[in-house]
């Protein structure tokens, strides 16, 4: 069983995306760690004035250990324009005849 991650935070939108193309070798670095440690899928989205991550992880104990264990991420929400604490949620990854 798989779990889905939602990350959401508060930011500069633009400032997130200049900083996305700008540093895809950073972001590829961690992308590489998060794989290492059980992510099965991640990615990012841009409402008006916030960022979405979702990911799929093999358990949500991974996705902790990853997420406080790399001190990377801190720099990087700073650096790209994050203006709050992250709000999370899990929930069980559910497999359905609709999925694509």
């Amino acid at each position: 069983m798989s779990v889905l991650v939602t990350m959401r935070v508060k930011g500069d939108t633009e400032k997130f995306r200049r900083f996305t193309s700008e540093n895809a070798d950073r972001l590829r670095e961690i992308a590489d760690d998060a794989r290492a440690r059980g992510c099965l899928h991640h990615r990012f989205g841009v409402g008006e004035d916030f960022v979405l991550v979702v990911d799929e992880w093999e358990s949500p104990d991974q996705f902790r250990q990853f997420f406080e264990g790399n001190p990377q991420i801190e720099e990087v929400m700073r650096e790209s324009g994050a203006q709050s604490e992250p709000e999370f949620s899990f929930s069980e990854a559910v497999e359905t005849a609709d999925q694509f």
